[in-house]
């Protein structure tokens, strides 16, 4: 359920404004409206915000428990941070440093490991060589009066240095500062020194939490200057009566306690719906067996809009089907309970409670056990190979050893489409309640009639023309409930004949968007088209392994082959839980709702427990 919400507008003295904004926070409710603010304080305070994040970005790729760390004392947040940071800089010029070295060393590996000072002394004495690297070509075009002595020579370079005079045309070759052993040695110890670099961040890995305290406590600061910064204030005022006021949202039911701060604090309240142009933030409510579905909507991101449908419960049911359809096998499905159930159980050991994530997987998994054992299906064995109580848990229009391969499948393919056509009445349904009283429910009566006879069609056209004749009444339900939402698509007030034509006016759109919802319900076919390929992918990597010699090889191999082999199946499993199931509630079922999921989460301003950070 999606809580309703009152905007509220405090105003307070100007000269209270930092207290009231800290009682305000105190309470913990109110919602405060996002604006665009800046002020020297609050540039600071996001600039030690950004270097905290930055350290601890940084000590999070270190274990508290590497490295020789009882030793170490852990400074406070502030020189925490400057620390790490300090670190980080150091680190980055040492690799400089390093890469720059030996890329030196490169460039001059060739000439061996000689001290470029002696050709300073030898210069000093009166012998001057030049040093250069000549293409084979030139080296050859050089002259007998140019003395040159050669080094070495390669298929395309030569190695050569000059006597006293320098070669006409050709650019020496620039010598290094220090010898090679030299740059050797200088590498050396920068590598040591990053070593003990690494040493000194994993000795510092413990402050973690420290540094995420300090971040904590900052966010606090930067909301509370944002919220002060962000007050409005009435102009050509004496500072001593000027007021600001704020303007924020409140859960319906707790609209009493910000009365009540407002009585003993003095501010002045004004309290209100909130209007069409407001966008109040969504808090969904929901009991505990519904609330199993928002650890997926956290992952996807999705928020409904204030004004939008909470389909909590309907998108947990449908997804548990889809999940269950997609996997398609108990086997599977009991190996996820396993996991939910070991995985909750060392959960609740530390924390004492249950993960909403790991009692959603075992729902799934319960789910997935149901449809396998219905439809026969345990890590894709033949059906006559289970044991007789597997197979009477098997109901008959999904029994292949009463019925045909090709008729079952039909079965589980009409199924699907019984599935996507009642996903898609009911968000129509949703929307005729919505609706009410207005005329515009009239027209989502008629898109629903229209639903129901493309169900029909669908059946024909996909499954059989013979086995499903389109019945008359579909037709007409087809037209006639076109036709109604043309006339009263568009009847929210006013006069009706010129909203009517309004309605006809969209016929294109209207049209398309009927054709779409055809292959909206046709779209449901991928849930057996998922499954199956599942089914056969276990049956190929079960037939691999059965059809090993008799003996060990069959044993230890054929183990092998089925642990890879199913434990890759249930991973694409998963990819297309989230690519068909989760798509088939975001696009199909909720397309059909009108949901953008254009919410954004309840955050009210609060008073959080703070870490301790400082200049």
């Amino acid at each position: 359920m999606i809580v309703p919400m009152k905007k509220v507008s405090l105003v307070v003295m100007d000269k209270n404004r930092e207290a009231s904004l800290t009682k305000l926070r105190e309470i913990g409710v109110v919602h405060l409206e996002k604006r665009n603010v800046s002020s020297d304080t609050l540039s600071v305070l996001l600039d030690r915000k950004a270097k905290a994040e930055a350290a601890l970005g940084f000590l999070r790729g270190y274990s508290a428990d590497t490295g020789a760390t009882g030793s170490v004392n852990i400074p406070e947040a502030p020189d925490l941070i400057t620390q790490v940071l300090g670190l980080v800089d150091r680190r980055k010029v040492l690799q400089d440093e390093i890469f720059a070295d030996s890329k030196e060393r490169t460039r001059i590996e060739k000439w061996g490991n000689f001290d470029p000072r002696q050709l300073d002394e030898l210069a000093n004495a009166g012998v001057v060589l030049i040093p250069y690297e000549l293409p084979r070509k030139i080296y050859e075009t050089l002259s007998a009066e140019q003395r040159v002595i050669v080094l070495s020579k390669e298929k395309a370079i030569v190695y050569c240095v000059a006597l006293d005079t320098s070669l006409a045309g050709e650019q020496a070759f620039v010598l290094p500062a220090v010898s090679m052993a030299e740059l050797d040695k200088r590498m050396a110890e920068k590598q040591q020194a990053l070593v003990a670099i690494e040493g000194q961040f994993a000795a510092l890995a413990p402050g973690k939490n420290k540094i995420e305290r300090a971040v904590e406590s900052l966010l606090q600061d930067i909301e509370f200057e944002t919220a002060k910064v962000g007050m409005d204030t009435l102009g050509d005022t004496p500072l001593e009566l000027a007021v600001s006021w704020i303007t924020g949202f409140v859960p319906e039911d707790a609209v009493g306690l910000v009365k009540r701060a407002a009585a003993e604090n003095g501010w002045a309240l004004l309290v209100d719906d909130p209007k069409e142009d407001d966008n109040p933030p969504t808090l969904v409510k929901n009991n505990a067996f519904i609330r199993l579905v928002h650890p997926l909507f956290n992952l996807l991101g999705t928020i409904p809009g204030y004004r939008e449908y909470d389909i909590s419960l309907s998108y947990l049911l449908f997804f548990s089907l889809f999940f269950a359809m997609i996997f398609g096998d108990a086997g599977y499905g009991s190996i996820l309970f396993i996991v939910s159930l070991i995985g909750g159980i060392k959960a609740k050991g530390k924390t004492g409670k249950v993960p909403d994530g790991f009692l959603l997987l075992g729902l799934l998994s319960l789910t997935t056990m149901v449809w396998g054992s219905v439809t026969g299906s345990w890590f894709a064995i033949a059906i006559e190979h289970l044991p007789p109580f597997l197979q009477a848990l098997i109901i008959p229009p999904f029994n292949p050893t009463k019925l045909d391969v090709i008729q079952v499948q039909q079965n589980i393919k009409h199924f699907c489409f019984i599935v996507g056509a009642g996903q898609i009445v009911l968000a129509h349904l949703k929307n005729i309640k919505k609706a009410l009283p207005s005329l515009t429910a009239i027209a989502q009566i008629g898109w629903l009639c229209m639903m129901v006879g493309l169900y029909f069609l669908v059946l024909n056209v996909v499954l059989s023309r013979t086995e499903f004749p389109v019945p008359s009444f579909a037709l007409y339900l087809i037209i006639g409930g076109l036709v109604a939402f043309f006339v009263f698509s568009e009847q929210s007030g006013g006069n009706f004949f010129k909203k009517m034509g309004k309605g006809f006016s969209n016929f294109l759109p209207t049209f398309l968007s009927a054709v779409s919802s055809f292959s909206d319900i046709i779209s449901y076919i991928r849930l057996f088209a998922v499954g199956l390929a599942g089914s056969a992918i276990a049956s190929s990597f079960n037939a691999m392994a059965g059809g090993l010699p008799v003996g060990p090889a069959r044993i230890i191999g054929g183990g092998l082959i089925l642990l890879a082999g199913h434990g890759l199946n249930i991973a694409m499993n998963a990819l297309s839980v989230v690519v068909h199931g989760v798509r088939l509630n975001l696009l199909e079922y909720a397309g059909h709702l009108g949901m953008e999921w254009s919410g954004h989460t309840y955050s009210p301003f609060a008073l959080k427990e703070k870490g301790s950070v400082k200049d």
